[in-house]
């Protein structure tokens, strides 16, 4: 829940709109990992809609939107994703997306992962989706546990396209380096 909640800090600063839809499994989580309310969230977020509200704007194809972020993505989300089981307004959302041809960005949080968890991976690439791990990277030398999460909220802000600078890019080994 953590890439959540700096998801959104980091779109607010940016200027970037955001619509934001919380399961409710996910508001048990928040409560858990975060320590908050899932309303701490919903003030971070331009519009936000209950889970179940398939008459939701972006339950349509005909509502525009820049793209889908689901972070973090539970197996059982992308599951229903990759089997077009559209039956709450994530899933509905984000098989709108795919079929739309709009960026879905599903930032999956389990570890390990099983053969059903891959295949249904490969399923949602192939319909157009982005798998993107929350695997934090080392090479920028983070200095904190707060580091770590911009790299990965990063890396969903450069799949998405939006100029950030969140973490620092890799510029190479220095010269006069070289590894034998």
């Amino acid at each position: 829940m953590i890439y959540g909640r700096r998801f959104l800090e980091v779109c607010r600063q940016l200027g970037i709109e955001t619509e934001l839809v919380i399961s409710r499994t996910a508001e048990k989580i928040v409560e858990h990992e975060l320590g908050e309310t899932k309303e701490s969230l919903f003030r971070l977020a331009g519009r936000t809609y209950p889970p179940d509200d398939l008459a939701a704007p972006p339950a349509s194809g005909s509502y525009k939107l820049d793209g889908m972020v689901i972070i973090p993505c539970s197996m059982g989300t992308l599951g229903k994703i990759a089997g077009g089981a559209a039956d709450d307004l994530i899933s509905r959302a984000a098989d709108v997306c795919l079929k739309q041809g709009r960026p879905l960005i599903l930032v999956i949080r389990e570890t390990p992962l099983n053969l059903i968890h891959l295949e249904n991976m490969v399923r949602v690439h192939r319909a157009g989706g982005r798998i993107l791990p929350a695997c934090p990277a080392f090479y920028h030398t983070p200095a904190d546990i707060g580091s770590l999460v911009d790299f990965v909220v990063g890396k969903v802000l450069d799949v998405l396209g939006v100029e950030h600078s969140l973490y620092k890019r890799w510029q190479g080994r220095p010269r006069g380096d070289a590894q034998p």
